[in-house]
């Protein structure tokens, strides 16, 4: 049977959604937009801070799941504008370090609530 997951230091789902559903020893993450749990307001900065708290929103869902970073075994990165890649990948590569999940990047025309980079993982526990 599916486990709904929750944590407060993410944001809420600004829809009918979960943060996460474990079934089994697979965890599915919904992507995460750069909100400030606290406010529900986007991050103020350029798209390197846009990341930095895209990620810190995907590992505070992780820590409730008693995951890391090292359990992700795929990443897909949303962007509004490939012109930001490079500066995500700055900021990704400094959060995963040596371990490197599968990934794809997708250009899209638009984020909820306005951001420019959405990241979505999946886990296994």
């Amino acid at each position: 049977m599916s486990e709904v997951l929750f944590t407060k230091n993410a944001p809420a789902a600004v829809g009918p959604y979960s943060q996460a559903i474990k079934e089994g020893n697979i965890l599915y993450c919904s992507g995460q937009i750069p909100l400030v749990p606290e406010t529900g307001e986007l991050v103020q900065g350029d798209i390197k801070a846009q990341a930095a708290q895209a990620l810190k929103n995907v590992k505070a869902v992780l820590t409730e799941a008693g995951a890391k970073e090292t359990n992700v075994v795929k990443t897909t990165v949303y962007l509004t504008d490939m012109a930001d890649f490079g500066g995500v990948n700055e900021v990704y590569a400094d959060f995963f370090g040596d371990h490197k999940p599968a990934r794809s990047c997708v250009a899209v025309k638009e984020l909820p609530k306005g951001a420019k980079v959405e990241i979505e993982v999946l886990v296994v526990l």
